[in-house]
């Protein structure tokens, strides 16, 4: 299923709340609601903190918290058709770029630059303020918190711009463990239910597992080991999740990828096989055949295009010299906010519709020699 986009509602966090309840957040300010029988989006309130970087449900997902650009964390209370907001937390400088509930949900750990702190929920009050930077020798650059996890012992994992996870004891303020995974940054992680488990993912394409494993054979005493890179992605690996059977990660390369945790599968079989799958699932390029043309749909324009011409022949797969370039005919820019969700041209070549969630529009096009005009039908 796909929930076309809109000019105005970028994506920064989903979450689900309420059981089936799918929300969403983004640089627009607003938290919208999807419908998801009707893929659009249902209803949206406004954050009243600016931007959203960050948004997650509590444990019983009866609770929102968001963070925003203004240093707010505001909490929401997910109710029959719709949210309240129900008050705001402890407000500091600097933007909310990752939060965190506390599997008990006593306490929410949010990340910004150079710092995450731990706010008391009941109280609304900041318990614990930690640097992430003391320990490096006059840091010039900014370090960037871009993912943080509570763990139920009360251990906060974070992951920065500097390529490392640490791991702190908050109630001291202290760092007992900090692995550099990256040359570049860790942008996401995500804990397995048994919190034995760390999925992160950097910006060089690479994602790392951290398991928390005897130091001795039969110990009692445990530490995180990191286990080898997989590097499935070209970009950005900005999401991840962490399945009982599987990693899962998504990335800027518009790549989706499981990979199944072998040592929990008992037969061999799909779910046992490394997926690999690519967006977008919709043809956004269609051809007309007959006038040999190309019609390239972008989110909130379309191009049409002439191909070129050879006079020679060849092989499958050959590179033959063109006689005539490509010509790029015109540029049809959708009104309004909304994506264009499905288009394409007609094989004549005299005919191009677009749709977005809302309306369709049907446009005829005459080449005359060397101009081209387009009207709307």
């Amino acid at each position: 299923q796909v929930i076309p986009g809109h000019e105005a509602r970028s994506v920064e966090s989903l979450c689900w709340a309420a059981g089936d309840r799918l929300f969403g957040a983004g640089l627009g300010g607003d938290i919208t609601e999807y419908d998801l029988s009707g893929l659009s989006a249902a209803r949206g309130v406004d954050g009243g903190g600016g931007p959203i970087w960050s948004m997650v449900a509590n444990s019983t997902g009866t609770q929102l918290a968001i963070g925003c650009e203004d240093g707010s964390v505001k909490i929401f209370h997910v109710v029959p058709g719709g949210i309240q907001f129900e008050r705001n937390l402890d407000r500091r400088k600097g933007r909310v770029l990752c939060l965190s509930w506390r599997p008990s949900d006593t306490h929410i750990v949010a990340g910004s630059i150079d710092f995450f702190r731990v706010i008391d929920v009941a109280s609304g009050q900041t318990v614990q303020r930690i640097m992430v930077n003391h320990q490096v020798e006059k840091a010039k650059r900014e370090c960037v918190v871009w993912a943080i996890a509570f763990l139920s012992g009360g251990t906060v994992v974070s992951a920065d711009s500097f390529g490392r996870v640490q791991f702190w004891d908050w109630e001291r303020g202290t760092l007992a463990e900090s692995h550099t995974v990256s040359t570049s940054a860790a942008l996401s992680l995500a804990v397995s239910e048994k919190e034995d488990s760390i999925i992160v993912g950097t910006s060089t394409g690479a994602t790392y597992q951290l398991q928390l494993l005897p130091v001795k054979l039969g110990g009692q005493e445990k530490r995180w080991v990191r286990t080898k890179p997989f590097q499935f992605h070209s970009h950005d690996v900005r999401a991840v999740a962490h399945s009982p059977t599987a990693l899962i990660s998504g990335g800027l390369d518009a790549q989706l990828v499981i990979r199944p945790l072998m040592e929990k599968m008992q037969k061999k079989g799909y779910d046992a096989v490394l997926r690999k799958f690519t967006f977008p699932h919709r043809r956004l390029v269609s051809c007309a055949r007959k006038a040999r043309m190309l019609l390239f749909q972008f989110s909130q324009y379309l191009e049409l295009w002439r191909l070129g011409s050879t006079e020679e022949t060849g092989k499958d797969g050959e590179v033959l010299p063109l006689c005539q370039m490509p010509e790029h005919l015109l540029q049809l820019k959708s009104k309004g906010p909304e994506h264009i969700y499905c288009s394409c041209v007609s094989p004549c070549g005299t005919w191009v519709g677009y749709s977005t969630a809302s309306r369709f529009q049907l446009y005829r096009v005459r080449c005359d020699g060397d101009g081209v005009s387009l009207r709307k039908v």
